[in-house]
């Protein structure tokens, strides 16, 4: 697996976001921090999620983008613009519900020339700020889907335990 990285760019209210590689865990702090600063923002007219180079996404980036995308629909009236081809992520999408909240799109958009993608790095997020944004992430997973219960019951008690 290639490693994870998030690449963004924004430009008079239209934001990428470029997930690559294997985007796990160790960048929620760094995908957290862009989702809030998206969330600052009072004119935001499109926000796009290129997932073409992306191998995985585990549950806390799922829940991460659902955040973003519950946000955007309920604050902005508008879905996330999902590009994604690789079919394990698409049939992740489909049985997590992510198609009742994102716009996904299999084929490749036309990409405008003056992008200017930069790669936000990643954040250095202490051990209690990492645990409440994993269990938040798997508690919005749920509740976006019931079905998805079964699968983060025990990550959910362990988490809420060890608080």
């Amino acid at each position: 697996m290639n490693p994870g990285k998030i690449l963004v760019a924004d430009s008079m209210g239209d934001y990428l976001l470029k997930l690559s590689g294997d985007v796990r865990v160790t960048l929620c702090g760094t995908l957290n921090r862009h989702i809030e600063t998206i969330f600052g923002s009072k004119n935001v007219k499109q926000v796009v999620v290129d997932m073409l180079d992306a191998d995985c996404l585990d549950s806390t980036t799922l829940g991460l983008l659902a955040k973003l995308g519950l946000h955007c629909r309920k604050q902005y009236g508008i879905n996330l613009q999902v590009f994604c081809e690789n079919a394990s992520i698409l049939r992740t999408l489909e049985h997590m519900s992510f198609d009742e909240i994102f716009d996904i799109f299999q084929d490749v958009p036309e990409i405008k020339e003056h992008i200017n993608l930069h790669n936000i790095g990643i954040e250095n997020v202490a051990v209690d700020d990492i645990r409440r944004q994993v269990l938040e992430a798997h508690k919005l997973l749920i509740e976006m889907n019931p079905e998805n219960s079964a699968d983060f019951t025990d990550l959910i008690s362990a988490l809420e335990s060890d608080s």
